[in-house]
């Protein structure tokens, strides 16, 4: 009897082990939302599409964009982190989530506790653009000579108060001693419409969603918020080169799980975007957008959105950006 008891026992160990592994295996068995905390033809649309059709291909299973847009990304923040922890939803974030903690009083989530983080997937800096009708400057230094004799008079539109576009913008007027009003706008894709169509005067923004309406000739580039030159912009100057030392920005896009997601899922998922973001399409596709494929995932990403969190803070007090 105890030997069929110890038996019995074991039997049932290996059938858990086997069905723990099968399940992992066999994940995903339905389609994956991904959610983007910023409306559609925005900057975190522009990798979270590409990415989300290379994954769908790769898994067999659909990736679904869901855009929730508003309060610069922080409604979708919440949702997401508020999502059942099956496996089944991811989150699509970035820079402005390590921002929000500084600006608002009270958020209903934590991007360092109520997600797990899960692969940094692309990293393109910033870029000072401009209307040029609006704006009679090709430099620069021709813009910030403008600005002191225009103060107050400028304004430059933002994915939201309180975005990376809207620090970005704040942290400029410092460094180089001019008054700027931002504008916020409901996401980059309609910040850029604004732009384009002359309600703003110039913006802060990510490479990725504006390099495409600097080729087309729509709107102009006067710096990149590099320490080199972009490749995919080669005749635009560093904001350094171009006289503003130390201005260096990025618009950084990532994906984190809730918390409590299965470890198996979380560990699936790192191992795909990773596979993803070394097939020739994506980097093609990235390098068009003007960044090369980030290595951070898992733990060392996460202290990279600590060192965010911690750099925002401080360019938010000295700024002394509020929000309502």
């Amino acid at each position: 009897m105890k030997y069929r008891t110890l038996a019995a026992a074991l039997l049932a160990t290996l059938a858990a082990g086997f069905a723990g592994s099968a399940g992992a295996a066999s994940w995903p068995e339905r389609p994956i939302t991904l959610i983007v905390p910023f409306p559609a033809g925005g900057g975190t649309d522009t990798f979270a599409r590409p990415l989300a059709q290379q994954l769908t291909m790769q898994m067999g299973q659909s990736v679904v964009i869901d855009n929730k847009g508003g309060a610069g990304g922080t409604v979708g923040a919440g949702v997401a982190a508020k999502a059942r922890p099956d496996g089944y939803t991811f989150f699509m974030g970035g820079a402005h989530h390590a921002l929000a903690p500084s600006l608002y009083k009270s958020l209903n989530y934590n991007i360092q506790k109520d997600f797990v983080p899960v692969a940094l997937v692309a990293q393109p800096p910033q870029v000072v653009v401009i209307n040029a009708s609006k704006l009679p400057v090709k430099t620069v230094q021709e813009f910030i000579a403008y600005a002191k004799k225009h103060p107050g008079e400028i304004n430059f539109g933002t994915a939201g108060k309180g975005s990376t576009h809207h620090l970005a913008g704040e942290l400029f007027a410092m460094q180089t001693g001019i008054k700027l009003v931002d504008v916020p706008y409901q996401g980059a894709g309609p910040m850029l419409t604004a732009l384009i169509g002359g309600q703003v005067d110039l913006a802060f923004d990510g490479l990725g969603s504006s390099s495409g309406h600097i080729r087309s000739g729509a709107i102009k580039p006067l710096a990149v918020a590099a320490d080199q030159r972009s490749p995919s912009l080669p005749e635009v100057p560093t904001a350094a080169e171009a006289g503003v030392p130390n201005y260096v920005v990025s618009t950084w896009y990532a994906i984190w799980a809730p918390a409590g997601t299965p470890q198996e899922a979380v560990d699936r998922m790192t191992a795909e975007i990773t596979k993803a973001l070394n097939t020739p399409k994506i980097k093609e596709t990235w390098e068009s957008n003007g960044t090369a494929v980030p290595t951070l995932t898992g733990p060392a990403f996460g202290k990279f959105v600590d060192s965010e969190v911690a750099r925002w803070a401080k360019v938010v007090s000295d700024s002394g950006v509020k929000l309502d």
